[in-house]
Formats: structure tokens, C-alpha cells, sequence
């Protein structure tokens, strides 16, 4: 603990973002760091509690009171080594993270958490600016081959740490880059993607195999997999999405949340899209329905392409302002939150249903809707309509796609539909199968799949080795 009184001496100050009219004309990332000093008297707020909540808050259990601490006392290098013992990309989640630790913090019982998030962005910031992040390639191989389907966060998370165990690593993506959602999904203005390359060249370096294109249970049978691999890792994510089966619903204009982000990601990294029909807001009236983060990414993006208007539904109620920190803390709580794309111009609705949609000559137009009560059922005389040119569905995924690889290797699923897998040897039902992140869990956090990731590179290496030295 490097300052006793660090917590009474130095007010919560956390980064800020550039104002909205400046960043909405470009998809840059937009939050302007806190200076070194300030971000050593944030540090310096840490208590080091005895029971340190924040730990458990976070996922992968960083250390956060000793790379408080070390950014404290200035020592940066050995707060990224610390930082990286827990997460493989803090670069990541220092971004687009909802900050449970945070949540966690003892010192937000009175609203003032520690800036975990923000020193842990610095940290990693810093490590790569002042090259301490060098490749970590093994001191020796093992001899054993390990595919990991998909390169979201949980398969490149298993990636570099079996990697790093000396084994034979060839990650199947059936992207052209790699990154899954973090790179597909998440806008290049909460996180550029250049982040990611560094990443891949890194674990390159460090031996991994990258295969692109490559679409397991599609253009590669599941079978050539698991004849050429000693161990396999499904970490595709949950990729069905949860659709709207409504009257109109087949009306042009009408699309996924995960068809329209990936297109402007693409558009910004000049990746080539032939044969694609543009999904565009520009001048239109848009209506996300989903108020959770894809709906978020959904508005900033259609902010950003010049949308005529934007409005958020949302079927829940509307939070309260304040969560009640007997009944919650340190539990992640229920509170009404705004995000920056929201700031950016939205109108939210709350309680609300969609019952239809209509329009002409195949195109949508409007949206029917009707307010609802606490158990969801229609309120009689509430119902509204909206102009809609866009309809964007972002409600979230249901389970992964078992259409192809899943069928293909026959493997259990659990009630959800996810693959059935336990969280102390992540092993499918198939022999020599592994599964982790979102395929596993159902539609969850960047820092879920890290911390599943790790752990199933753990389970892996043990089943190839008969015992392990990677952290869980």
C-alpha cells in the first residue's frame, strides 16, 4: 500500500472523452488519458483492503492493490509484468470493459471506486510504448499439435498461453483477420484494431499458427481436425443471434446488430467486401431494439454515418438511478447507466414491445409498438408507432451456431443450447475436445472469454501433459 491515506487525500479523477461533436465525425477512439501524476494519485487511492472484493470482482482475478501499488511507487515495468500474470490482453478489456472490479471496490460504497480500469489501460499503454512486451516463445517444445477453433478473445487467450507451454499451436478463423467480435463486433472507436495486430504479431512470434479463411464443419471437415490434432478447442463464440418473429419482420431494411457492425469495421479497415449490400444509416431513422452494448455500438455507429434519428427500445423497465449498496455491493448492480454512444444523441424507450412492422413495396417503414407492464404483457390504449427506414436487432445470442462443427463432431449441448463443458477440465463429450468462452458459457464478457481461455489452456495442457504449470 503506497500511500495510507491516499483514499482521504486524493479526490476519484478518471479520463474523460473528447466532446461529441468533434469525435462523431470520425470512427478514432475518442477517451483522452489521465497524466502519469494524476494516474499515481489515483493508485494512491487503493486501500488494500484486507478482503480485497476487487479481486473476486474481477474475472481473471488481476492483482489490482499490488499494480495500484507498483504504479504508486512508479515502478510501471513490473506493474505490466504483474498485470499480464492474470491478462493476456488488458490492452482489451482497459478498454471496453464494464469494470465489475470497479463495482467491486470497497470504496464505491460511497460512489468513488478507484480507477482500476483506467490504470490498467496506462499500465499496458506504457509496457508496449516503452517496448517491455516482447514475444515469450518457449524454452522448449512439447511435440504436441493443439487446434483452437475460432480467434475471439477466449481462443486467443488459450492460443498464446499453450503457446507458451511449448506446445504446437493453429488457431482456425474463418475471418480474414483475427479477433472475433473484438475485432468484428466492437467499433474502432472503443477500440482501434491495431491493438489486435500487435497482439497476433506477438503471439506469432511466440509460435502460434494463424489459418484464415478457414471455416471448420464448412471448406474443412471437423474430422480432418481431430485426425491431425492431439487436442482440439472449440472457442467460436455464441453466434446465433436472437431474432424477432414478428408480422414484417422479412421487410428489407431489417437486420441483425452482427450484420450491420461488422460491414463499418470492415469499411474502416479497407478489408474488401464484395458481393455485400451495404448496411447504411445515413439519413435514416433508426431503431435499435436491445439496450444492452451491442444496442450502444449500434447508435454511435449510425451516429457516426449521419443517421436522420436515432431510437433505442428496450423491453425492461427502466433502472433505478442508484443501486442499493446494502442489498448489492460488491455485486455487480442493476442501475440505469448511459453510455457515450448514448451521449451522442438517442432517444430511449423503455417498456416497450414490438408487435409489428410495416411498409411498402418490401421496404420497412414504420414500427408498431406498445408499452408493457412488469410481467411484460401489453398495457391496452399504450401502442405508438415509429418511422423506421433501420431496424437493427440487438438482443443479444441464444447459443452458438450448431449447424456445422457442433453437428459435425456430435458433441453435448446443455439445456441452453451451449457445448457441455465443466469449468475444472472445460472437456466436451467428445474425446480430445475442449470448449471455452461464449460457445461454452453463453453470451458473456471480453473478460469472461479471457479467463475461460486461460483456464482451458490450463485443462489441455495438463490432459497432454499429464500435469501443468499454467495458471488457472
Amino acid at each position: 500500500m503506497g500511500k495510507v491515506t491516499g483514499f482521504l487525500e486524493f479526490e476519484r479523477s478518471d479520463r474523460h472523452y473528447a466532446p461529441v461533436e468533434e469525435r462523431v465525425r470520425n470512427f478514432h477512439e475518442f477517451i483522452v488519458p489521465l497524466p502519469q501524476t494524476e494516474l499515481r494519485d489515483q493508485a494512491a487511492r487503493c486501500m488494500n483492503c484486507g478482503v480485497p472484493y476487487c479481486h473476486t470482482g474481477c474475472p481473471v482475478n488481476n492483482q489490482i492493490p499490488d499494480w495500484n501499488d507498483l504504479v504508486y511507487l512508479g515502478d510501471w515495468k513490473e506493474a505490466a509484468r504483474n498485470l499480464h500474470s492474470t491478462n493476456n490482453f488488458p490492452e482489451v478489456t482497459g478498454r471496453v470493459c464494464p469494470a465489475p472490479c470497479e463495482a467491486s471496490c470497497t470504496l464505491n460504497l460511497e460512489d468513488t471506486p478507484v480507477t482500476i480500469k483506467t490504470i490498467e489501460c496506462a499500465i499496458v499503454d506504457k509496457a508496449f510504448a516503452e517496448g517491455w512486451l516482447a514475444p515469450e516463445p518457449p524454452a522448449h517444445k512439447t511435440g504436441k499439435t493443439v487446434a483452437i477453433v475460432g480467434s475471439g478473445p477466449a481462443g486467443l487467450a488459450c492460443a498464446q498461453q499453450l503457446a507458451r507451454a511449448g506446445h504446437d499451436v493453429h488457431v482456425f478463423e474463418k475471418n480474414a483477420k483475427a479477433g472475433g467480435l473484438m475485432r468484428y463486433g466492437i467499433p474502432d472507436f472503443k477500440m482501434e484494431k491495431h491493438l489486435l495486430d500487435r497482439r497476433v504479431a506477438q503471439m506469432e512470434a511466440e509460435g502460434v499458427t494463424f489459418h484464415y479463411g478457414v471455416n471448420v464443419g464448412g471448406n474443412m471437415s471437423a474430422e480432418d481436425l481431430l485426425r491431425g490434432y492431439d487436442a482440439v478447442v472449440l472457442a467460436g463464440g455464441a453466434e446465433k443471434p436472437r431474432d424477432l418473429p414478428i408480422p414484417g419482420r422479412e421487410l428489407k431494411g431489417v437486420h441483425f446488430a452482427m450484420d450491420f457492425l461488422p460491414q463499418q469495421n470492415r469499411r474502416v479497415s479497407q478489408e474488401p467486401q464484395e458481393g455485400v449490400e451495404p448496411i447504411l444509416a445515413t439519413d435514416k431513422h433508426v431503431v435499435v431494439i436491445g439496450g444492452g452494448d451491442t444496442g450502444s455500438d449500434c447508435i454511435g455507429t449510425s451516429r457516426r454515418q449521419g443517421a436522420r434519428s436515432i431510437t433505442q427500445l428496450e423491453i425492461l423497465s427502466r433502472p433505478p438511478d442508484k443501486e442499493n449498496k446494502a442489498l448489492t455491493w460488491p455485486n455487480w448492480p442493476l442501475k440505469f447507466r448511459t453510455s457515450s454512444s448514448q451521449e451522442e444523441g438517442v432517444t430511449r424507450e423503455y417498456s416497450v414491445m414490438t408487435q409489428r412492422l410495416s411498409g411498402e413495396n418490401g421496404v420497412v417503414q414504420r414500427l408498431h409498438c406498445v408499452q408493457v407492464d412488469d410481467k411484460f404483457q401489453p398495457v391496452p390504449g399504450t401502442e405508438f408507432a415509429l418511422d423506421a427506414d433501420l431496424v437493427l436487432l440487438a438482443m443479444g445470442f441464444v447459443h452458438p451456431v450448431h449447424e456445422g462443427l457442433l453437428k459435425a463432431l456430435g458433441v453435448q449441448l446443455d439445456q441452453r443450447g451451449n457445448v457441455q463443458a465443466d469449468m475444472n477440465n472445460y472437456r466436451s463429450s467428445v474425446d480430445k475436445v475442449f470448449a471455452a468462452g461464449d460457445m461454452r458459457r453463453g453470451q458473456s464478457l471480453v473478460v469472461w472469454a479471457i479467463r475461460e481461455g486461460r483456464q482451458a489452456a490450463q485443462a489441455v495442457d495438463t490432459f497432454l501433459m499429464g500435469s501443468s504449470s499454467l495458471p488457472r
